[in-house]
C-alpha cells in the first residue's frame, strides 16, 4: 500500500495529511483502504455508502489525494443542505436575470471543480427533477447554466456518497434507477465504528492528543474502566459522536485523568431505538430486554449476558441460525453466540442421547445438532 502508506506518513503535506487522516488498522478499515487505493489512479465514478459519521467525507479526500487528480480542486456539496429551488443553481450555475434575485452571474459546483473532484454527499436526497440534468453531465461532461444556451464541457471526476440504501429508495422509485447505475460504478462500503471495535483504542488516543493540545491540556491517563466503555459502548453516531465525546470528556477533564462522558441509559438515543429488540453485541448502554431494565436479573453484566442469551434461544425453541434464529434475534453471527454460549455455559435443558454440554463433537442426533445450527 506504498500510496496510502504516504498519505499516513505525510508525504502529502500537512493540509492534505490532516484531511486524509483515517486512524485505525483494524481488517475491516484496511479492506476500504485497499478498495481506495485499488480506484483512486482511475477516473471512474464511486459511490460511498455507510452510516452517519462513519468519515465517508474523509474517504472521498483520500480518493482524490491518491488520484492524479492531487492538487486540482476537490470541491464538495452537501445535497441535503441546500434547499431545492436553490440546489440547480448551486450545481449549474446560472445567469445573470435567470430568475427573481439573480442579480449576477454564479458559478456552480460542477464548473469550480473541472479537472478536479466533486464530491456529492448525501446524495440520497438529491430532488427527482435534478435527476435527468446531474445524470447528463456524469455521460456527456456537459451541462448549461440556468438562464444561458451555451453549453459547457468539463472534465469533473464524481464522488458521491450517502447513508441510505439507494437499491430500496430505487425500488420505492424515490430514485432513478439509471442515476443509480451510473453512480454505483465502484461502490466503497464504509463499516460503522461498532464493526471495527479495534480501532477504538486508536481513535480515542488519537482525539484525546488532538484536543488535549488544542486546549492546551495534558490527559496524562485514561482509566481502564473508562476505555472499556468505550470499546464496549454501540456508537450509534460512529466515529463522529467518539470524536465528540472525547472532546466533552477533555473539557470536564481534572488533574490529567479523563472522565468517562457517556451517556447514561435514560438519555442515549440508542436506549429508545433498542428498546424493542434485545442485543448483546454492544455495551450495557444497549441490554435493556423490551425496554424494561427490571427484566434484568440481579448480578454482573456477564450474567445479564447470559440471561439475555436464554431468553432469545427458549423465545426461539433453542433455534440458533437462519432469520429467525437466537442469533438474529441478538443482532449476533451464529459463530459469535455459539462462542458466547460455550463461554457462558449454556446447553440445551435435557438434550438427547445425554449431550450435556455445546460443542461436543460426535454427540447428538442430527435432528439435536440442525436445532443448534
Amino acid at each position: 500500500m506504498g500510496a496510502l502508506e504516504r498519505l499516513r506518513t505525510g508525504e502529502l503535506g500537512e493540509r492534505d495529511r490532516h484531511c486524509a487522516r483515517m486512524v485505525g488498522s483494524s481488517p475491516a478499515l484496511e479492506s476500504v483502504l485497499e478498495d481506495v487505493e485499488r480506484v483512486a489512479p482511475t477516473d471512474s465514478t464511486v459511490l460511498i455508502q455507510g452510516e452517519t459519521g462513519t468519515g465517508k467525507e474523509l474517504i472521498a479526500r483520500a480518493i482524490h489525494n491518491l488520484s492524479r487528480r492531487c492538487g486540482r480542486p476537490f470541491v464538495k456539496l452537501n445535497c441535503a443542505a441546500i434547499p431545492f429551488d436553490l440546489l440547480e443553481s448551486e450545481l449549474f450555475g446560472h445567469e445573470r436575470g435567470a430568475f427573481t434575485g439573480a442579480v449576477s452571474q454564479k458559478i456552480g459546483r460542477f464548473e469550480m471543480a473541472d479537472t478536479g473532484t466533486l464530491f456529492l454527499d448525501e446524495i440520497g436526497d438529491l430532488p427527482l427533477a435534478l435527476q435527468p440534468k446531474l445524470l447528463r453531465v456524469l455521460q456527456e461532461q456537459e451541462f448549461e447554466r440556468l438562464g444561458s444556451g451555451l453549453t459547457h464541457h468539463i472534465n469533473v471526476r464524481l464522488v458521491a456518497a450517502t447513508h441510505r440504501d439507494l437499491a430500496r429508495i430505487v425500488a420505492r422509485d424515490e430514485f432513478r434507477s439509471d442515476l443509480y447505475y451510473r453512480l454505483n460504478v465502484y461502490p466503497v462500503q464504509v463499516p460503522p465504528l461498532r464493526e471495527r471495535r479495534e480501532d477504538i483504542r486508536e481513535l480515542v488516543l488519537h482525539f484525546v492528543e488532538v484536543f488535549g493540545r488544542r486546549m492546551g491540556k495534558q490527559i496524562l491517563q485514561i482509566p481502564d474502566s473508562t476505555m472499556d466503555a468505550f470499546i464496549e459502548y454501540r456508537w450509534p453516531g460512529n466515529v463522529r459522536e467518539l470524536q465528540n465525546l472525547i472532546e466533552r470528556a477533555v473539557i470536564r477533564s481534572d488533574d490529567g485523568v479523563l472522565p468517562n462522558p457517556l451517556p447514561s441509559l435514560s438519555s442515549s438515543p440508542e436506549s429508545v431505538a433498542s428498546a424493542n429488540e434485545p442485543s448483546i453485541r454492544d455495551g450495557p448502554s444497549t441490554l435493556v430486554p423490551h425496554g424494561n431494565p427490571a427484566a434484568f436479573p440481579q448480578g454482573s453484566f456477564r450474567d445479564s449476558q447470559r440471561a439475555l442469551i436464554l431468553q432469545a434461544l427458549q423465545a426461539t425453541s433453542w433455534v440458533i441460525g437462519g432469520t429467525r434464529g437466537a442469533a438474529a434475534r441478538l443482532g449476533l453471527k451464529r459463530t459469535t453466540l455459539l462462542t458466547k454460549m460455550r463461554k457462558f455455559g449454556i446447553s440445551r435443558p435435557g438434550p438427547p442421547d445425554g449431550l450435556s454440554q455445546l460443542g461436543k463433537s460426535g454427540q447428538g442426533s442430527p435432528a439435536w445438532q440442525a436445532a443448534i445450527e
